[in-house]
């Protein structure tokens, strides 16, 4: 970790005493300060898990830094491996190698051609008005159903314990390079047919979903814990993409530990 010194602090709470301290002890063992995110090769976030995806987004999913999560609250999250109110540990850890680095895989999500899109927990495409909402759904270009319902949801394994979980999909170990598609309210009757279940795509496979009503092209989408908005919209790719974010956990805090945490 020597060679990884220049730490952004990524935030929007208002600055405390603790951050203070955090900031003092950071420079008292050697860390320097950086104003901007690009000079950084660490990048940390202060808040909470959307706070790290917010960190993640606003400095453009860099792959040649590293990521960690510091929760402001008394319990740690899926991101968060250190608490703010333990600021020693976390110098500790990082200078007494009690950390580990994991990669993270993202979605792309390219929209008519309008550029592509990444998200690290999921990419949701709903209904805009109420009204339900009709795509056809292509596996590798091959048509695999016609939807109907109130939206669809593609989240990559970290982001299976999030929005996807609560619409009933399955949590998913992070070492799959996967992406798992969840249906929103689907319609399910004589006329309309669909799997009716989340399913998983390997992550070489491209899933297609095509907008195939009237009148709601204008759909909401979001990304992570933002929106996107983009008129008319036609056809949607998502991908697993080539980028991975590097996140630093404890050694002793594993991806189903936090799970058996967080739900259990």
């Amino acid at each position: 970790m020597t060679e990884r010194n220049h730490i952004y602090f990524f935030h929007n709470e208002p600055s405390d005493a603790k951050i203070t301290a955090l900031l003092q002890l950071a420079e008292k063992y050697h860390f320097q300060m950086v104003p901007d995110p690009k000079d950084a090769n660490i990048i940390i976030s202060i808040g909470g898990d959307g706070t790290f995806l917010q960190a993640v987004r606003k400095t453009n999913f860099r792959q040649d830094c590293l990521y960690a999560g510091i929760t402001v609250q008394n319990e740690l999250g899926l991101y968060c491996d250190f608490y703010l109110n333990h600021v020693s540990s976390i110098i500790d850890a990082i200078t007494q190698e009690k950390i580990e680095v994991r990669r993270y895989p993202v979605l792309k999500a390219s929209i008519d051609g309008q550029g592509s899109f990444y998200c690290l927990n999921e990419f949701s495409i709903r209904s805009g008005i109420i009204k339900t909402f009709e795509m056809d759904v292509f596996i590798d270009d091959i048509h695999f159903e016609t939807f109907r319902g109130d939206g669809m949801l593609i989240a990559t394994p970290t982001g299976s314990t999030a929005y996807n979980k609560s619409v009933g999909g399955a949590v998913v170990d992070p070492l799959l390079p996967c992406l798992q598609v969840s249906e929103i309210a689907s319609l399910n009757n004589f006329k309309y047919r669909t799997l009716g279940s989340s399913f998983i795509l390997d992550g070489s496979r491209k899933l297609t979903l095509k907008v195939a009503g009237k009148g709601n092209e204008y759909p909401l989408m979001g990304m992570d814990n933002e929106a996107l908005s983009i008129r008319h919209v036609d056809r949607v790719e998502v991908t697993l993409s080539d980028k991975m974010i590097k996140t630093v956990k404890l050694k002793d805090n594993s991806f189903w530990e936090k799970v058996k945490r967080t739900f259990l």
